[in-house]
């Protein structure tokens, strides 16, 4: 599966402070969307997994409801934090 170069730079180095719209499948948009609900940083979105018990409908379907999120969107950020816990947790 071929990424872009905003899931590898994502994925390549610790969270910290970034921005949610530094994962992959989040733009402007629906990064304005979730900071409107209270998720302001990567780390709050990443959050959510241990929430949903990892579970890809889950997430998947908690990101359609919070950002409207369509499928590609949501299915592109999932994959992001996942390979990212892979790396760091």
């Amino acid at each position: 599966m071929s990424t872009s170069q905003k899931h590898r730079d994502f994925v390549a180095k610790p969270i910290g402070e970034k921005s949610m719209k530094c994962l992959e499948g989040i733009g402007e948009t629906l990064g304005q969307r979730l900071e409107d609900q209270g998720f302001d940083k990567a780390y709050v979105v990443l959050g959510q997994f241990p929430v949903l018990k990892k579970d890809e409908e889950l997430f998947k379907e908690w990101l359609k409801d919070t950002c409207q999120a369509n499928a590609k969107q949501s299915n592109d950020c999932h994959t992001c934090l996942w390979e990212w816990c892979d790396a760091f947790l």
